[in-house]
């Protein structure tokens, strides 16, 4: 039997849902062509996912997500506890940047339209897996492109740059990981990773912990 990617075999397993099944069914055989990619499942987003993500264990969730057919992000993701620990990748038809903020929020780490070519989709599998943050480069423009109004173009060249300190937060940011468990890794105190936080929200004239990670990408201090 397989062992999964988390417990330290080669094998990442993911569970497909897609409402259709010609969707389900491509995904499905994307997958298989990569021999890292394990599909342990395939459902349609009507199944209960909290449900499936139980009894499969998978450790990526690959999921085309449709947000008209749901209330909104937060009472999706509220509703499925057993999807925190998950790494989730979307496939969206449309993103409305206000909904898109709230997913990222709710510890989504991957992003991708419909329309991502089958390499774009295996490379986000890949890389969630691993605990990375993967957003197109179509939606990471349109993020920066209704950042806040009060947010001045950052300069090809910080004038200030971050030290090698500040881009290990900036990564563990992009992770989505708290205060708490950046002060663990690193072995410092919350009261330093504070610190540091706001030191790099000055740096890069950063107003949340989102703004700074997309504007530490366009940088090239991080890989989303």
């Amino acid at each position: 039997m397989q062992q999964s990617f988390f417990g330290g075999g080669s094998v990442i397993r993911v569970l497909v849902v897609a409402n259709s099944v010609v969707m389900r069914a491509g995904l499905e055989a994307l997958i298989t062509t990569n021999s890292n990619l394990d599909v342990v499942g395939s459902f349609s987003s009507s199944d209960s996912l909290a449900q499936q993500v139980m009894q499969l264990q998978p450790d990526v969730l690959l999921w085309e997500w449709d947000e008209s057919e749901n209330d909104g992000v937060p009472t999706l993701f509220s509703l499925e506890p057993e999807l925190a620990n998950l790494a989730i990748v979307l496939l969206v038809n449309n993103w409305q940047i206000v909904s898109l903020a709230e997913i990222l929020r709710f510890g989504v780490r991957g992003v991708l339209p419909i329309e991502a070519t089958a390499e774009e989709i295996i490379q986000a599998i890949i890389a969630t897996a691993t605990g990375l943050t993967v957003l197109h480069p179509d939606i990471l423009d349109s993020l920066v492109s209704i950042l806040p109004t009060n947010t001045q173009p950052i300069p090809t060249k910080l004038n200030h740059p971050l030290t090698s300190r500040e881009i290990e937060v900036l990564t563990m940011l992009a992770e989505g990981l708290g205060n708490k468990t950046i002060a663990r890794r690193l072995g410092i105190s919350e009261h330093t990773v504070k610190f540091h936080i706001a030191s790099i929200f000055s740096k890069l004239n950063a107003s949340s912990r989102t703004e700074a990670v997309i504007l530490g990408a366009r940088q090239g201090l991080i890989l989303l």
